[in-house]
């Protein structure tokens, strides 16, 4: 492990140039009968991005606003580890890890770091501050290159007690994540207890069990299964919503990723179906993920040629079956927080299971808006859900 160094974005005006010329060269693909984008992106929508990209957006603004945060490198078992670290203000702060999922980077979180960690500032209490620490996951975005193959939510989590424990200081902490950060989180809080004050998701998902499974690509296909005949077209259009991407990333990621890091138009509509089939389509879509943040997003992977990567992390779940660390129930030993948002979860689905089940419920509130992006779409709620939650675990 080496020591922490400190990081900032510094993209080169030749890579500048090499992109604009890319979005210059766009071959738009013909796009018959696709206005509402039951097809995915429509050529028309993706076209005023590219525009937006080449004309109106600002890359050394946004450079400038991600440089605004205190970032640093390290290497953790030979594989570098980007990370966001800011002190919180208040009488005896705590350390919180904020681990994102895909397409997500850590800049998903940006709106969530100054009341979290300067509580006074936005009208709440200093004792709630937090020393926040937002790594990027190993292969995306500045934890890259990948060092080798392997590594998934399991072993991440392996990573970040190193990161927390090891590099940082913290001996306990507090964690929270949605999307493939839920599942790191869900582990650590498996695996690491002892090293954790407590955990909080605004991702439910079948941990353990759920990527130990000979059809992965199905992960969703429960929630239908379980579906009443009531409710059944409601849950597929739902699971609909969320399973495009799973079969290339999680079968051929390699090659999907060929068209990706060549092409920053196709990254650009790849990584924005994502975001627009997975929020709550009741929330006016530029109040939650304005063009300039899509495009920034996608910066993100395009400068570090980091969506092969990426992508791999879902083969990698696959392929790699989880192992128990005990045999304790319920699985997850640390105490959990839950923010329930209504469109994340399957229509009528249930949550009476989760203590036996899941994790011991310190605090669990359903948000009846907001869907999988919560740290973007709901960040207030996320906000105070985290701090409900951890108050009386500190």
């Amino acid at each position: 492990m080496t020591s922490p160094v400190p990081f900032r974005v510094d993209v080169s005006d030749e890579d500048l140039a090499d992109l604009d010329r890319r979005l210059a060269s766009t071959r738009f693909a013909p796009d018959v009968g696709n206005g509402d984008g039951r097809y995915g992106v429509s050529t028309e929508r993706l076209r005023g991005l590219v525009e937006h990209w080449r004309t109106g957006y600002d890359w050394r603004a946004q450079e400038s606003a991600l440089n605004q945060l205190p970032m640093f490198r390290v290497d953790i078992d030979g594989q570098p580890i980007h990370y966001v670290h800011v002190r919180g203000t208040g009488p005896a702060p705590t350390p919180l890890l904020l681990t994102h999922g895909f397409p997500w980077t850590f800049w998903d979180f940006h709106r969530m770091i100054g009341p979290l960690t300067d509580p006074a500032s936005f009208g709440g209490d200093p004792a709630d501050a937090f020393d926040v620490v937002i790594p990027s996951l190993p292969g995306f975005a500045f934890s890259s290159p990948l060092s080798r193959p392997g590594l998934n939510f399991v072993t991440t989590a392996d990573l970040w007690v190193r990161l927390m424990r090891d590099v940082l200081g913290y001996e306990r902490f507090a964690a929270h994540g949605g999307d493939w950060g839920a599942q790191v989180t869900a582990q650590l809080g498996h695996k690491y207890a002892d090293n954790l004050l407590g955990i909080h998701l605004t991702s439910l998902i079948s941990f353990p069990a759920g990527w130990n499974s000979d059809r992965p690509w199905n992960l969703l296909q429960k929630a239908a299964d379980a579906a009443t005949p009531e409710n059944r077209a409601a849950v597929v259009a739902w699971e609909k919503r969320r399973v495009g991407h799973l079969v290339p990333q999680i079968v051929h990621p390699q090659t999907i990723a060929h068209g990706m890091n060549d092409s920053p138009a196709g990254l650009l509509a790849w990584l924005t179906e994502r975001r627009l089939a997975w929020m709550d389509p009741a929330q006016p879509l530029e109040d939650v993920f304005s063009p300039d943040f899509l495009i920034t997003s996608t910066m993100l992977y395009w400068i570090t040629q980091s969506y092969p990567s990426a992508a791999r992390f879902y083969y990698e779940a696959a392929t790699n079956p989880w192992q128990p660390a005990h045999d304790r129930t319920p699985a997850i030993q640390a105490p959990a927080g839950l923010s329930i948002f209504r469109d994340d979860n399957p229509p009528g689905a249930s949550f009476d299971w989760l203590p036996a089940m899941y994790a011991e419920i310190a605090h669990q509130r359903v948000h009846e808006v907001g869907g999988h992006f919560g740290a973007m779409e709901r960040p207030d709620d996320v906000v105070t859900d985290i701090r409900d939650t951890f108050r009386n675990l500190r």
